[in-house]
């Protein structure tokens, strides 16, 4: 891109923020206390939620932001279906999954309009692709979103779910135990991509679900159905700000990155960095380049929920288009197109 062009795709999104910004309201001296947790430990996908919630756009729409660590897809959607967190980011098949269980959420923004879900193995194990998984371990947290999907996966590249063997490890140990030949495979976000491409070379080994067609909308905003009936102005509020906060960081990441590093300690800006730009892929398709960023297509949403009924036990039936709205989204904030 040309730097007029991206002067020009900079003002367009500026322009749009304009169009979304507000005023603090007689809500923001009664602010509510609101907990988000997140999927997982604090990242560059994270970093809109930091920015907004440093910029104070959060307290002016009357909202008391906590941001809270999570520990896998599968125990967000169960902490805010429980009532533990109002709000929660959690892979939308889980989160559909969990739903068509029982539990109470209703996805309102999706983040990933891809999904992120890989696999990765070293090449020098002998692992050639996912025919040679069986028999193998594949190393990822318990409630890591692509163990609860693996049954899809398995099934989609025409293996046997059974014939493998998981082995309980956390997000930051992925890299050493592939290193120290601990497990076999690892699943990870392609957000992390460039950081094991540099660790591992040629010797990388690595499947994207979206490649084989299999591509179920990614890390989604959900809320707490008696929340979603009980305060739905504060729903709407906390997309629109989230909205304006990663329309900001499409436009220029280093402020967002700047209130990531400053709340979560650890990070390595560089490899946020890198991280962002692998993000901005995933974020992009035509829903989110022509409805509104953050909008589901609900034919996607519909077979996505196909998806779960052909290849996983105890799906119970619902309606697909109860499991998320596009309702609380500002239609003039879109993602860019390229």
């Amino acid at each position: 891109m040309t730097i007029t062009g991206m002067s020009a795709t900079r003002r367009t999104l500026l322009g749009g923020l304009a169009g979304a910004g507000f005023a603090a309201s007689a809500r923001a001296q009664t602010r509510e206390r609101v907990s988000l947790v997140l999927n997982w430990t604090p990242t560059a996908d994270h970093a809109a939620y930091y920015y907004a919630k440093a910029q104070g756009w959060y307290e002016a729409a009357g909202i008391d932001l906590t941001i809270e660590t999570g520990r896998g897809s599968g125990a967000s959607a169960q902490r805010v279906a429980a009532g533990g967190a109002q709000l929660g980011i959690a892979d939308m098949a889980t989160a559909m999954l969990a739903r068509s269980r029982g539990a109470k959420v209703t996805a309102v923004m999706v983040v990933y309009a891809n999904s992120p879900q890989g696999f990765y193995w070293l090449k020098s194990s002998g692992i050639t692709g996912p025919r040679d998984f069986p028999g193998r371990s594949i190393g990822n947290p318990p409630g890591d979103a692509s163990r609860v999907m693996w049954p899809a996966f398995a099934r989609k590249v025409g293996i046997d779910p059974t014939t493998v063997r998981f082995v309980n490890i956390s997000p930051q140990a992925k890299i050493q135990a592939l290193r120290s030949r601990a497990i076999d495979i690892t699943s990870d976000f392609y957000n992390e991509h460039d950081l094991k491409l540099r660790e591992f070379g040629e010797d990388l080994g690595f499947l994207a679900w979206r490649d084989i067609d299999l591509n179920p909308y990614g890390n989604s905003v959900i809320v707490n159905d008696d929340v979603l009936a009980a305060k739905p102005q504060m729903v709407e509020s906390f997309v629109r700000v989230s909205q304006r906060a990663f329309a900001a960081c499409v436009a220029d990441i280093t402020p967002g990155l700047r209130a990531l590093m400053a709340a979560v300690s650890g990070l390595d800006e560089a490899n946020q960095r890198d991280q962002w730009k692998r993000i901005l892929e995933l974020m992009r398709d035509p829903t989110t380049t022509s409805v509104a960023l953050g909008a589901f297509k609900p034919e996607r949403v519909a077979a996505d929920y196909e998806l779960l009924r052909t290849y996983f036990e105890d799906v119970r039936p619902m309606e697909a288009s109860q499991a998320f709205t596009n309702r609380f989204l500002d239609t003039a904030i879109r993602m860019p197109a390229v």
